[in-house]
């Protein structure tokens, strides 16, 4: 298991803090009911590469941790505020106990879109993540909890951070690491705010 970040010294962040990190684990993940949170616009899903590429590119590097991600792969999509579209190509299951969420975000509208929403509400995290994905959550609506993304002992996300505004018709790779539910979950809802729920399925 590796776990890199979106900076050399984040990468270096995570590293040292690995057994902070798997002590966090638990605190990864609440006991909710499993509703998800409630945002606006429609989620769908789809096996074949779509909308929200740019033709063929290679693969993507430095989103995460683990194997590099095919940018055609179109496991689920989720539209947002302001013409933003949320393409999933890589949702594993890590032998440590980890689940990384990777995908891509495309700016569909006609003006730049701050990624400052994303990070949150949750005062502490806002404060280490700006400008982050930090505020996307998992849910096992059969274990009835939701996952938070993991943070190393700085408060920091293992995350996508630091983005700049995304412009229009410009996309970004991100990547999201979470407390993997149960072996016997194979699908949960994801959310990021501003964004649709969207269903994924858990390969690995």
């Amino acid at each position: 298991m590796s776990i890199r970040r979106t900076t050399k010294s984040r990468r270096a962040a995570a590293a040292t803090s690995m057994a902070a990190v798997l002590a966090l684990v638990v605190t990864g993940c609440g006991g909710d009911d499993g509703g998800g949170a409630k945002d606006p616009g429609t989620s769908s899903s789809s096996k074949s590469s779509g909308e929200g590429t740019d033709g063929d590119k290679g693969a993507k590097e430095d989103t995460a941790a683990g194997d590099q991600v095919d940018p055609n792969a179109n496991l689920a999509q989720a539209r947002g505020d302001k013409g933003m579209l949320l393409v999933i190509n890589q949702v594993k299951r890590d032998s440590g106990g980890f689940v990384t969420v990777q995908g891509e975000l495309t700016n569909k509208g006609d003006t730049p879109v701050n990624p400052s929403a994303w990070v949150g509400t949750e005062t502490t995290i806002v404060n280490s993540n700006l400008n982050s994905v930090a505020g996307a959550t998992l849910v096992d609506k059969t274990g009835k909890k939701r996952y938070y993304i993991l943070r190393d002992t700085d408060g920091r996300c293992l995350c996508t951070s630091d983005m700049s505004a995304v412009q229009p018709g410009k996309s970004t790779p991100v990547f999201m690491q979470f407390p993997a539910p149960p072996s016997t979950t194979t699908e949960v809802d994801f959310t990021l705010p501003t964004f649709a729920t969207t269903s994924l399925k858990i390969s690995g």
